[in-house]
């Protein structure tokens, strides 16, 4: 499972890995359960990151930033 210091980039590459070992069909029962619980758990850990991304861009443009423009 991820550390709590490891970045975004990490945490998908590792899901992708997951999901690859996975669709090769060699797993067991066991070892695909396993696998699936902990890509269940990096999504939710991926879904809570970009959520919390979502929120300060929200916050950035309500308070004004969506009206800033370059003038040339």
């Amino acid at each position: 499972m991820p550390r709590k210091n490891e970045s975004y980039e990490t945490m998908l590459k590792k899901l992708e890995e997951i999901v690859n070992e996975m669709d090769t069909g060699s797993l067991s029962l066991e070892e695909s359960m396993k696998k699936y619980e902990e890509g269940v758990k990096l999504t939710n850990k991926l879904y809570k990151i970009l959520s919390e991304a979502e929120g300060k861009i929200k916050l950035f443009t309500e308070s004004g930033e969506k009206d800033f423009k370059v003038e040339s």
